[in-house]
């Protein structure tokens, strides 16, 4: 049995080391096919291809935004005073505060300066191929816990879903085993009405309206609509028995399913028979809504 994949999830994950902190971040939601969206550090542009590489080989459907930074680890960046523009800031600021009469500036208000602490502006040196080749591990393990997660996910949803085809065979055998859908009942009930209409009016034509009659149980008939729904039914067990990317297929059953149902609801000559069309409905719309979370 293959693992099913929920659309949805989100996964992170972060490595130090080297004088660096890489963390990279990944968020999956819905989507008909895979659309890949990146926002990658200025300098690693040429991430891209290699990384959406990866994910269409470990996803099939889904709009996955991935978030990526780099930057320097606090450990390794120890902070660095200009002192003489440290020096020169307060002198400015005591002489305005004096002839402005208002509080003399605080020391680290002025450490906050731009400028100041050395470390804020310090440019990294960063070997281009170590640090590219860091990233792609980062995000190799974010998305390999993205995956899992999806499955975790696909797992609750496959016994939702389950649970639905379950109660949409039991409703299909409800509707067929009810006694205004058998082929007998319709014909019955057809035959008093062309009866009614014989005693009611001389004129008609008695072998014309058997032949209508005849025609009409024909199409008052479901059991084609019946056969067709314990088939879905038996090819939606299969596929969530087996697993894997069933998302479309699902969703086509589903559609599938609701045709069938409408039907049989337009031919339905019994409130008992409308009823389980209805309860039919509901659940297949529950069951489509759940769908479009699978990959």
């Amino acid at each position: 049995m293959t693992a099913v994949h929920s659309m949805t999830g989100f996964a992170n994950a972060v490595r130090r080391g080297d004088g660096l902190e890489i963390a990279c971040d990944i968020r999956s939601v819905n989507n008909k096919g895979l659309d890949v969206r990146l926002r990658l550090p200025t300098g690693l542009e040429r991430l891209e291809q290699p990384i959406k590489k990866r994910v269409s080989e470990a996803l099939a459907r889904g709009s996955i935004a991935i978030s990526m930074s780099v930057r320097p680890e606090e450990s390794s960046a120890p902070a660095a005073v200009d002192e003489g523009r440290f020096r020169a800031l307060a002198a400015t600021a005591m002489r305005l505060a004096e002839e402005c009469g208002v509080a003399p500036p605080t020391a680290d208000g002025l450490l906050g300066l731009r400028g100041v602490i050395l470390a804020d502006d310090a440019e990294m040196e960063l070997d281009p191929d170590t640090t590219a080749r860091a990233c792609l591990e980062v995000v190799g393990e974010a998305l390999e816990a993205l995956v899992a997660a999806r499955v975790a996910e696909g797992e609750a949803l496959r016994a939702i879903l389950t649970g639905h085809v379950e109660t949409i065979g039991r409703l299909t055998d409800a509707a067929e085993a009810d006694p205004a859908s058998q082929p007998a009942a319709i014909s019955q009930r057809l035959k008093e009405q062309v009866s009614a209409l014989l005693d009611a009016s001389a004129p008609f034509d008695a072998a014309r309206l058997h032949a209508e009659a005849a025609v009409l149980a024909t199409k008052a008939d479901i059991r084609e609509e019946i056969d067709r729904l314990h088939a879905h039914v038996a090819s939606a067990r299969e596929m969530l028995r087996k697993g894997g990317a069933i998302g479309r297929k699902l969703d086509f059953l589903a559609q599938e399913f609701n045709r069938e149902t409408n039907t049989i609801c337009s031919k339905s000559a019994s409130a008992t028979l409308t009823a389980i069309g209805l309860d039919l409905k509901a659940v297949i719309d529950q069951f489509r809504e759940q769908v479009q979370n699978l990959q």
